[in-house]
């Protein structure tokens, strides 16, 4: 976390001796500020949606309960509280499941499967590094004050990733068939 992010919060819990205590928002600013470039929404819009990708439809339960990944003898299935939705892959099943944390139902996959894992690796190093600063900096609040700022938190990942869309539903693909003689 940015030594200014914290000083800032540091400074609104100082004052709220004598005002009332910092809120949840200025805590999920100070998270966002701090995460920069691996903001979950940043790394969606700018790696992801940048390059050929197809919408895929994630079937959520109302209640979003735990996120798992299983290994069946079917293959691979991310379930969600009851719900299993089979998936090609481990790396979809771990890209997919980042985003079924936040609660998004509809999320651009990247076509071309050798990029999948490492993105996987981005989404799920910043979602674990973004619930490490709730812990870190709402150290002294209690127990229903961090849960409250992860819920909001998530609920701000699933708004700015619903706001950037999931793109198309196939790839566009450019084929030129007819070749064209230059006299």
């Amino acid at each position: 976390m940015s030594a200014a992010a914290e000083r800032k919060i540091e400074t609104e819990a100082d004052s709220s001796i004598e005002k009332r205590p910092a809120t949840a928002s200025s805590y999920i600013e100070g998270i966002k500020e701090s995460l920069g470039e691996a903001w979950i929404p940043r790394i969606y819009s700018e790696r992801i949606m940048t390059i050929r990708t197809r919408a895929h439809h994630l079937k959520l339960p109302l209640k979003t309960g735990t996120v798992e990944i299983q290994h069946t003898l079917l293959g691979i299935e991310l379930k969600v509280g009851r719900m299993r939705m089979h998936c090609p892959d481990l790396a979809t099943a771990r890209y997919l499941s980042t985003f079924a944390r936040a609660g998004c139902t509809d999320v651009a996959v990247p076509y071309d499967i050798t990029r999948i894992s490492t993105l996987a690796d981005e989404l799920e190093s910043s979602w674990q590094r973004m619930l490490l600063l709730v812990e870190h900096l709402a150290a002294g609040r209690s127990p229903q004050f961090r849960s409250r700022v992860r819920a909001l938190l998530s609920a701000e990942v699933k708004r700015e990733i619903t706001e950037a869309g999931a793109g198309a539903a196939m790839p566009v693909f450019n084929q030129n068939t007819k070749q064209r003689r230059t006299s």
